[in-house]
Order: C-alpha cells, then structure tokens, then sequence
C-alpha cells in the first residue's frame, strides 16, 4: 500500500509517477511494498505520447498510400511500388498493436 503519483491524458491513458509515501508494512527505507495506490492525480490536457506516435504513424501510411497510387500508371516505379506497399503493411501492423496497447492501459483498473 505504497502511494504514488498517477498521471493521466486527456486521452484516457494513465501512467504511474513518483514515490510519495511509503505504507507502514514496510520497513525498509527506500523500499516499497508492491502495492501501488494513488497519492494525487494529474490531470494533462494535451494528448499522451502514445497518441502522437500514432498520429505520426497514420500520416505516414496516409503518405505511403499517395505514393503507392500516384506511381501506380509508371512501369519504372515497380520496385518503390513493392518497397512501399511493404513498408506500409508494417506501419498499419504497428498503428494496430499501439491502438491495441492503449486501449487496454485505458480500460485497465486505476
């Protein structure tokens, strides 16, 4: 029952802070005893780093796919074609799992 400062995003994504106050199960000085509450909350308005990562991502896929279909009608871009359509498969399989990852911290208990 250690206390710690809570951040959260105006997007619903939290993460744990600093160490405020040590509970009375332990004894040891630095030492926490493993289960965390709340101390205070902060509130942040602005959106979590999570969430501009993605919003990178997704320009970047945006781009991909403007590549992909203005090269689409020349013959010589077949391999930028390829390279493209590659790496915007493994963007769009990182834009998942990010989603994935916040939106389970979001619906987690705290």
């Amino acid at each position: 029952m250690c206390f710690f400062e809570q951040t959260r995003w105006s997007c619903g994504f939290w993460c744990w802070g600093n160490f405020r106050q040590q509970c009375p199960k332990e004894y040891r000085t630095g030492e926490t005893c493993g289960l965390k509450l709340i101390f205070i909350t902060n509130q942040d308005p602005n959106r979590c780093k999570l969430c501009r990562d993605i919003e990178n991502k997704q320009r970047k896929s945006e781009k991909l796919n403007e590549d992909i279909c203005r090269w689409g009608s020349m013959a010589y871009r077949t391999v930028s074609i390829e390279k493209a359509k590659g790496e915007l498969e493994t963007t769009q399989n990182n834009i998942a799992g990010m989603l994935e990852q916040h939106k389970r911290k979001q619906n987690s208990v705290v």
